[in-house]
């Protein structure tokens, strides 16, 4: 044993304690709640690409944040609540990239390599795990140096992830504001069996975020039956408290029809020049993540229509998704009341303002029973299962479907039905039905086949419900004979669908044809929720950006849509003096405009 100098042990614990701090402090550190997700946008040739846009977008397909790439083609998304996510890049001449599901977890950074092409655009993504605040690990490092495309991404220069985010400015009252303008013509009313719209019009949308938390939404559209002059308005109020990503929506929707005098005095036998048709829709719509495979959508729609008396009813609906995360997703559904085509939960565009805008100037189908109004009304069960497995995507659904009040288009001759029970078609020169109420139950059946990015392929079969009638002649004039000349069957009915994308010129075409026994007025499914759904006959639609009138920070498109144009799926019946009688669910249409889309 020997003796240290009292300063040489002062000195020797002092320098471990000042070893110490750093430790502590390390571990009395706080855990970090928030993610982030950075990436780099180069081309074919693996040269960083400069002024790309980058949407993110949330569980709900709504934009959270805008980026644009630097000189280097990095961006970044900083300070993100730990939830799924989407991207999508856009760079003037490439093709547009997106990948979604991207998961963010608390203290980890989600890399994304982005390949821009004019024929195929990819996403690469790569969650690199914590090591030592380290960002490029090795196993990120081996993926780049595979690929020559990919090994600029190497030169990624970012914040590191034991770094603090750096803060984001909410000072801007309004950002991320999107807008669209569609200009519509049409030949004929688009009945599509739970809705009528007007045929001509023009429509808008506007969404912005407030104070960088807020997401605010207002959209309308001003029309008018071609056939009847019959004019129109609807507008529609949406805002949802987008707290770190998530949040309950709720919005206004009134819609509003006037009445001209003919008609006010065909339906009131006197004139009537007010507002014949008022709608008020509240709605609310959430969406809880119960486990991390489990998630429940769920919302309400309080109605109020007005015509000839004002009826009032609720609208509940509910989504139960199970996706275990091996390509299969099973869910059950609940609807009632109004049809709910929003739940199919494909991907959205131009933050959902497309979908906002078809269901906007859908008026609720009305008819006339004992001289009192009725609202076609529906209910619903379903469960659906699908999986992917490779290039193809497998989907069967079972369902039960109860309809209320059922409103059929009858084309009749001048003066064969007159009284309470047939009312004159406000959006065109036909008139509506009361079918009474039947119960069906079904199934369906379909596979996907995808050919590369641009094309795809469905077939789907399905076994369903329908009306068809008893009786093919008429006898009276009466409308409760023909009424109870209706009845329920069974149709069968097999349906091809192609999609495809032209790259370069941008076009989407998309075409179905339907086979079935076309002597039934009724479709079959009409208020379902799957993403793909069979409609009779045949059905064409195309989507073609316009270069030479797109301008920024505008978009110009083309749009076409006809359906049915084989005019299938009518049920003709004769009458006792040689004429005829159509019952027609989906009249056949044709409908085109222009979208400008900022």
């Amino acid at each position: 044993m020997f003796d240290l100098p009292h300063k040489t042990v002062a000195s020797f614990v002092l320098g471990l304690a000042c070893l110490a701090v750093p430790c502590a402090s390390r571990a009395a550190a706080p855990v970090k709640l928030s993610g982030s997700i950075t990436g780099m946008v180069f081309n074919p040739a693996g040269t960083p690409q400069m002024g790309a846009t980058v949407l993110l977008y949330n569980r709900q397909d709504r934009v959270c944040e805008k980026a644009l790439t630097d000189e280097r083609g990095e961006f970044k998304f900083l300070g993100l609540f730990p939830d799924l996510y989407s991207i999508r890049v856009t760079l003037a001449a490439f093709v547009p990239a997106f990948r979604n599901r991207i998961m963010v977890q608390p203290g980890m950074r989600s890399m994304v390599a982005v390949n821009l092409s004019t024929l195929f655009s990819s996403v690469q993504l790569m969650y690199p795990p914590i090591e030592n605040g380290s960002l490029m690990t090795d196993d990120w490092k081996w993926m780049l140096r595979g690929s020559m495309a990919t090994r600029p991404v190497m030169r990624f220069a970012g914040q590191g992830i034991g770094q603090p985010p750096a803060p984001r400015s909410h000072a801007d009252v309004f950002s991320d504001t999107r807008g669209i303008l569609r200009v519509s013509a049409a030949d004929g009313p688009p009945a599509f069996g739970i809705a009528n719209e007007a045929d001509l019009g023009t429509a808008f949308a506007l969404a912005t975020s407030l104070y960088g938390n807020n997401f605010l939404e207002v959209s309308g559209n001003l029309g008018y039956g071609s056939q009847t002059g019959v004019p129109m308005a609807a507008f529609r109020t949406s805002y949802s408290r987008r707290a770190n990503g998530s949040g309950p929506e709720v919005s206004v929707t009134m819609r509003q029809l006037y009445l001209p005098g003919r008609m006010g005095a065909a339906v009131l036998g006197s004139d009537a020049s007010l507002p014949m048709l008022r709608s008020l829709v509240a709605g609310f719509d959430d969406r809880t993540e119960i486990t991390d495979q489990v998630s429940l959508q769920y919302g309400f729609t309080m109605d109020s229509v007005s015509f000839l008396d004002t009826l009032n009813y609720a609208s509940p609906y509910a989504r139960l998704t199970y996706a275990p995360g091996d390509g299969s997703e099973l869910s059950f559904t609940y609807t009632s009341g109004d049809a709910r085509s929003d739940l199919d939960g494909g991907a959205s565009e131009d933050l959902g303002l497309q979908r906002g805008l078809s269901t906007l100037g859908l008026f609720p189908r009305i008819s006339v029973r004992g001289g009192r109004p009725r609202i076609q009304r529906g209910e619903e069960w379903e469960m659906a299962y699908g999986r992917r497995i490779g290039s193809r995507r497998y989907e069967v659904s079972a369902f039960r479907e109860s309809v209320t009040n059922a409103a059929l288009s009858l084309v009749a001759p001048a003066n064969m039905y007159s009284g309470g029970d047939i009312l004159p078609d406000l959006f065109s020169g036909n008139s509506i039905f009361n079918a009474g109420d039947y119960r069906t139950t079904g199934y369906t059946a379909s596979v996907t086949q995808s050919f590369g990015e641009y094309l795809n392929a469905t077939l789907m079969y399905g076994s369903m419900g329908a009306l068809t009638a008893e009786d093919r002649e008429i006898v009276s004039h009466n409308p409760d004979e023909l009424r109870s000349m209706i009845r329920t069957g069974r149709k069968r009915a097999a349906t091809a669908r192609v999609a495809a994308t032209i790259p370069g010129a941008g076009t989407h075409l998309s075409a179905s044809y339907q086979w079935t026994d076309h002597r039934w007025a009724m479709p079959g499914h009409i208020y379902s929720t799957q993403a793909v759904r069979p409609l009779p006959g045949l059905n064409i639609y195309v989507r073609q950006p316009i270069p030479g009138l797109s301008f920024r920070p505008c978009r110009v498109e083309f749009t076409a849509d006809l359906r049915n144009m084989l005019a299938q799926g009518y049920l003709p019946l004769g009458t006792v003096d040689g004429q005829q009688v159509l019952l027609v669910q989906t009249p056949r249409s044709v409908r085109g405009g222009l979208n400008f889309i900022f």
